[in-house]
C-alpha cells in the first residue's frame, strides 16, 4: 500500500429524504418524518454513471469513511485505509457514498434528534428501526442524489448485514456485494452481549428513559456497553499478545478494585473515547436493529432471500473471529451456492479477531482490489477475468508451485467442451481457469485451500471458494457442473473415495489427473537405492511430501471399478510430452488423464 494518498479535506453533508408531511414507514408499523441523513462521498461519478459503490459502516462507524473533516484532524475517517486514490477502493476510479444510518448520533435522524410533536429531543419515543429501515433510508438517498445503479455495496461487520440486506431488497440495483465480516443473524450470544451493554445503560441514574441531553449523561452505561462490546472485537491470541497479564503501572498487585491489569486500563481507553462521539440512545436502538435482523425469518429461508439476487457476491471472514465466524459466513456461501449465484468467498488467516476487517489492510485491501476491479472492468469491456493477478507478492510453497505447472493443462483443455459450466478442485492461482475461459469460453468456478493462492485468483476476477475440498461441496447442488476437474490432487487426499464420489454428485463428467508412482524410474530408484523415488513428477522427499496415497493406473482403474465409475477416456502421458503412451502404460507412464462420469451405482 505504499505511495497511498488521502482523499483530503471532506465536508459531511446532510440531505432531506423524507419530508415532515409524508413520514415513512418503518418496519415496526410506525411513521417517522423528516428524515435527515448525514453524508460523506468521494471521487467522480463517471459520464456512464458506472462507478457508484455504497460504503455501509458498522455499529460505532459514521458517514465520516475517509480523509479528514478538518485540517487539525488528527485521526481519519473510519475507513481511510480503504479508500482513497491508489487505495482498494480507488477514489480515482470510484465514486463513493457512504452515509450515517437512521437512528445514527453523527447528523442522520435519531433519537436525540428533536422530536418536532414535543420539541424535546426523542429519547425513548423513537420508534425502533431495523436493518431494513437502514437500507431503506440509503436507497431515499441515492435516489436524491441520483444513483440509479450501483457497481458495488461494501460492509463490514454490522454494515455487511446492510449489504446482505441491500442484495434481498434491491436484488436488480447492485453489480457486486462485498460482504465481510457478518452474518445473515447473530446467534444467541451475539445477543446475549448486546443484552448486557443495553441492561448497563438502562440501569444508569443518569439515562432518565433517555432524556438526559439537559443534565448529566448516562456516560458509565454506555462506557460498560463498550467495553463489552470491544471484548467480542478481539480474539483471545490478540489480547494474550498485546496485554497478557501485565500490570499498567507497577510491578506488583494493589489489592484494591482499581484498573491496574494493562487490559483492564485498556478497556477504559476504550469506554472513554467511545462516551466523547457516540450518544446512549443510539447505542439502544442501532444494537437492538442488529438483534432483529433475520433474513431466514423475513424471507422464510436464506435461499429466497437471495433468489432474486444478480449481483456477483464476494464474501470475506477472518479466522479468529469469534463474534461472526467463519462458519456463519460459510453459511452465506451454502445459501448463495444453492441459488446458483456467482460466489466468490475467502476466509483470511488473522489474529485480530472481529477487528481484522478494520486492520487486516494487506490481505483485505488486495481481495477488495481484485474484485472491484474486476466488476469495473467487466460492466466497461466485458471481460471479468485478468491473464495474471494484480500482484505478486507472497511467496507459495514449493509444493503449489510444481503442482500448478504442468504439461497436463493442454490435454484437459483439449478434452473439455466449449461453453460448459468448470469447476476446478485445487484450482491454484487459476491458470487452468483462465486457460479454458479463453480458449473455450467456460463459465468456471475454483476451489482452493491455499489462501495466497485464493487472493490470486480473485485478483484475477476469477469465482473462487477458499475451502478444503473434503470438507464436501454442499454448496453446489447436484448436476451444477457438466466438468469437474481433479488435477494432481487425488494422491494427496485422505479420504478420495469420499471426493470422487462427491465430484461425480456436481458435474456430469469428471476429469482426474495423478502421477503415476508405477513408473519404471520409481520402480528402479526403490529396487537399487532402496529409497523412496524421486523424480520430474514426483520431485519431493518422503518427509515433505504432499502425497499420502501412492496409485498407479491399474490402481485406480479397479478404483473405478469398485466405485461404479466408468472410465470414458484413459490418457498416460510420458515425462516432457502431452502425446498419449500406448505400449505398457502402467510402466512407462509418468503421469495419467482420465474422463470419467457416474453411470451405474457404487457398491455397498
Amino acid at each position: 500500500m505504499d505511495g497511498q494518498k488521502s482523499v483530503g479535506i471532506v465536508r459531511t453533508k446532510t440531505l432531506r429524504v423524507i419530508e415532515p408531511n409524508h413520514p415513512l414507514l418503518l418496519k415496526c408499523g410506525k411513521y417517522l418524518g423528516p428524515i435527515d441523513v448525514a453524508y460523506e462521498t468521494y471521487g467522480t461519478l463517471s459520464e456512464a454513471r458506472d462507478n457508484a459503490v455504497l460504503i455501509c459502516h458498522a455499529l460505532s462507524g459514521n458517514a465520516h469513511a475517509a480523509g479528514c473533516n478538518h485540517p487539525e484532524e488528527r485521526k481519519p475517517g473510519w475507513w481511510d485505509i480503504m479508500i482513497g486514490p491508489g487505495k482498494p477502493i480507488d477514489t480515482d476510479r470510484y465514486f463513493v457514498i457512504c452515509s450515517n444510518v437512521v437512528g445514527g448520533c453523527s447528523g442522520t435522524t435519531g433519537p436525540s434528534e428533536i422530536n418536532p410533536e414535543t420539541g424535546k429531543p426523542y429519547g425513548l419515543e423513537f420508534p425502533l428501526i431495523t436493518i431494513e429501515d437502514f437500507v431503506t433510508v440509503q436507497k431515499l438517498l441515492l435516489d436524491k442524489l441520483g444513483i440509479g445503479h450501483l457497481l458495488a455495496v461494501v460492509g463490514g461487520s454490522m454494515g455487511g448485514m446492510q449489504v446482505l440486506q441491500w442484495a434481498a431488497s434491491y436484488p436488480d440495483f447492485i453489480d457486486a456485494i462485498l460482504c465481510i465480516a457478518s452474518t445473515t443473524r447473530l446467534n444467541a450470544q451475539s445477543i446475549a452481549f448486546d443484552a448486557v451493554g443495553r441492561n448497563a445503560i438502562l440501569a444508569d441514574p443518569y439515562f432518565k428513559r433517555g432524556q438526559y441531553h439537559d443534565d448529566q449523561q448516562p456516560i458509565r452505561g454506555l462506557s460498560i456497553a463498550r467495553m463489552i462490546g470491544h471484548i467480542t472485537y478481539l480474539s483471545e491470541e490478540s489480547m494474550r499478545a498485546k496485554f497478557g497479564r501485565q500490570l499498567r503501572a507497577s510491578t506488583d498487585y494493589s489489592y484494591e478494585f482499581n484498573s491496574e491489569f494493562a487490559v483492564e486500563t485498556y478497556l477504559d481507553y476504550q469506554g472513554q473515547t467511545f462516551i466523547e462521539r457516540f450518544d446512549a440512545n443510539s447505542y439502544l436502538y442501532i444494537t437492538k436493529a442488529m438483534d432483529y435482523f433475520d433474513l431466514t425469518r423475513q424471507f422464510g429461508s436464506l435461499n429466497r432471500a437471495f433468489a432474486a439476487a444478480a449481483g456477483r457476491f464476494l464474501i470475506v471472514s477472518f479466522s479468529s473471529d469469534w463474534l461472526f465466524t467463519p462458519a456463519q459466513s460459510e453459511e452465506i456461501v451454502l445459501a448463495l451456492g444453492a441459488e446458483h449465484k456467482d460466489i466468490v468467498y475467502c476466509n483470511i488467516q488473522s489474529s485480530y479477531g472481529h477487528d481484522a476487517f478494520l486492520l487486516e489492510a494487506e490481505k483485505l485491501g488486495r481481495v477488495i482490489e481484485g474484485f472491484l476491479g474486476s466488476m469495473l472492468q467487466k460492466i466497461r469491456t466485458g471481460r471479468l477475468v485478468r491473464g495474471k493477478p494484480l500482484t505478486d507478492k507472497a511467496p507459495v510453497k514449493r509444493a503449489d508451485r510444481f503442482k500448478r505447472a504442468r504439461v497436463d493443462y493442454e490435454l484437459i483443455d483439449s478434452l473439455v467442451e466449449p461453453n460448459s459450466r468448470v469447476l476446478d478442485l485445487g484450482c491454484g492461482d487459476g491458470e487452468l481457469l483462465v486457460r479454458l475461459m479463453q480458449d473455450k469460453k467456460i463459465a468456471g468456478q475454483g476451489v482452493e485451500l491455499d489462501e495466497e493462492l485464493v487472493i490470486r485468483c480473485i485478483q484475477r476476477g476469477l469465482s473462487v471458494i477458499h475451502r478444503d475440498i473434503e470438507r464436501g461441496l454442499e454448496m453446489f447442488p447436484d448436476g451444477t457442473f457438466d466438468y469437474a476437474i481433479l488435477s494432481q490432487t487425488i494422491q494427496t487426499l485422505r479420504d478420495p473415495q469420499k471426493v470422487l464420489e462427491e465430484l461425480h454428485r456436481v458435474a456430469r463428467k469428471v476429469i482426474v489427473s495423478f502421477p503415476n508412482f508405477a513408473h519404471w524410474r520409481c520402480r528402479m530408484q526403490l529396487m537399487f537405492s532402496g529409497m523412496a523415488p524421486q523424480t520430474r513428477q514426483l520431485p519431493f522427499r518422503w518427509y515433505n511430501s504432499p502425497n499420502i496415497h501412492f496409485l498407479s493406473l491399474q490402481d485406480f482403474d479397479g478404483f473405478c471399478r469398485d466405485l461404479g465409475i466408468t472410465i470414458e477416456r484413459k490418457l498416460p502421458l510420458g515425462k516432457r510430452t502431452a502425446k498419449p503412451i500406448r505400449l505398457w502404460p502402467n510402466l512407462t507412464a509418468s503421469q495419467a488423464i482420465y474422463v470419467t462420469s457416474r453411470k451405474t451405482p457404487p457398491l455397498k
